[in-house]
């Protein structure tokens, strides 16, 4: 007889215990008792979620995140309920395995599934519903499902040697300046524009900045003046120069020290390295992460395909430090891209050739400090105060439409509040945008600045 999980032979159990007092004894049943008992367990079996294999892990995880968006681009106001963005920190859950292979080695595997319907980072003026997830869009082929794979691959992991994974997966530069952020308020305030970034930009007389063929009626957004180079079409990617998802090997080395490193590799052609130190030393907390990529990928990118010839690359640094005792926190990043295309194909257009090679290159400043303090029983409440810049970030897309420069500037206040008992956080949060934009000859196009409120909240499983 097979041996069985314990939720079905607690099933068959109570399935047994049901026999009425009336009925034969056991010793009176027929010969096709046991076989019947074997059917009922099988088909409890059949519908019994388990923990994986007898080899082989399962870990649920995830969490669920929404917030409210009230928003004021100086013509019009409105308020939406939103996910607060795809790709890597939307609402989400995983599930996630390992086998130990040999003493010190294991073998595992990671799936991951964005689950949102209503993305913060495609919201527009016009659109409060657009019903999809921007992840589709960039890692998947264009689905317009809110069902996304965010990652999926399987590892290798040696404590000695390191890990190797293979599949859909962060590349190494991916978040790498934003992770070092454990101020907790990571996911509300960071230096990439999950909350405005497909939101058009305004002249003084409440009409789009420069709308045309190429950037389609609503002109230029609030992403296509925050984008980067290696990914370029990516809007509000900011400093997050490597900001998506890819199929590439990479490998994650031991941890020495504090110290670590990674570096990856993905198809025609995506690299990317990066090291990291994490410590505390006299009650002083202390993260830093600094990330290089490339990528002469044709067709990775939300632009859409980028002619031969195209190479993009870009720099990260980020830094954390607390001290622990008061709670005071400071954190700082700056990106750095670079356009090293060499396009040359006849076949594409002169004026589309010229954006790409000429495009300027341009870099990201973020900002954030305050306090992380348990002044109440729930959990640690966190302050801050945050500021961004992003100075010639504009897409080839928006250089081809007349764009010659441009800087967003983003200052910022809010207050979470984590709820240990409940593992989630809640919080609000106020961010003010002030975008300029210079066309032909550096001429001013009079972009209106932008306001919003956002109140959510964030529960983990």
């Amino acid at each position: 007889m097979n041996k069985y999980s314990l939720s079905a032979l607690v099933a068959a159990g109570l399935l047994a215990g049901g026999l009425s007092a009336g009925s034969a004894s056991a010793a009176d049943l027929g010969g096709n008792c046991c076989a019947d008992l074997e059917e009922r367990i099988a088909e409890l079996e059949a519908t019994t979620a388990r923990k994986g294999n007898r080899k082989v892990s399962l870990t649920v995880s995830g969490f669920v995140a929404q917030q409210i968006l009230a928003w004021d681009d100086g013509f019009e106001s409105n308020a939406y309920i939103t996910d607060t963005g795809a790709v890597s920190i939307g609402t989400n859950f995983s599930f996630t395995g390992k086998a130990t292979i040999a003493p010190g080695v294991t073998a595992g595997f990671a799936l991951k599934i964005e689950a949102i319907n209503n993305d913060s980072l495609l919201v527009t003026q016009n659109t409060d519903d657009p019903g999809a997830n921007a992840l589709g869009a960039i890692a998947n082929g264009g689905s317009l499902s809110p069902l996304a794979i965010e990652s999926a691959y399987w590892f290798i992991k040696s404590e000695t040697f390191g890990r190797v994974s293979v599949g859909q997966q962060s590349t190494a530069a991916d978040n790498a300046a934003i992770l070092p952020d454990a101020s907790g308020s990571l996911v509300v305030a960071n230096y990439v524009l999950y909350d405005v970034n497909g939101f058009f930009l305004r002249n003084n007389a409440g009409g789009a900045i420069l709308p045309g063929a190429i950037l389609g009626a609503g002109g230029l957004t609030y992403g296509s003046i925050a984008s980067c180079y290696p990914l370029n079409g990516g809007g509000g990617v900011s400093g997050d120069c490597d900001g998506y998802p890819s199929n590439v090997v990479r490998y994650d080395s031991p941890t020495f020290s504090g110290f670590s490193f990674s570096a990856s590799w993905g198809e025609d052609d995506i690299w990317a390295v990066s090291a990291r130190f994490a410590g505390e030393f006299s009650g002083v907390k202390l993260a830093l992460a600094t990330a290089y990529n490339e990528n002469t990928d044709e067709t990775l990118g939300v632009g859409g395909p980028r002619p031969r010839g195209f190479k993009g690359a870009a720099w990260q640094i980020g830094g954390y430090v607390q001290h622990v005792p008061t709670g005071l926190f400071g954190y700082a990043a700056y990106a750095q891209e670079y356009n090293r295309s060499n396009i040359v194909d006849p076949a594409v257009a002169l004026a589309q050739r010229n954006a790409f090679n000429n495009k300027p290159e341009g870099e990201t400043y973020y900002f954030k400090g305050g306090i992380r303090q348990k002044w109440s029983p729930f959990g640690h409440t966190v302050l801050y105060g945050e500021y961004g810049n992003d100075d010639d970030k504009f897409t080839a897309q928006a250089f081809q439409a007349g764009v010659s420069g441009s800087e967003l500037e983003r200052y910022g206040i809010g207050i979470v509040q984590e709820i240990d008992a409940a593992a989630m956080s809640i919080w609000l949060a106020y961010r003010h945008y002030e975008p300029e934009v210079r066309g032909a000859g550096g001429a001013d196009l009079q972009a209106q600045d932008f306001d919003l409120v956002k109140f959510g909240a964030l529960i983990s499983f």
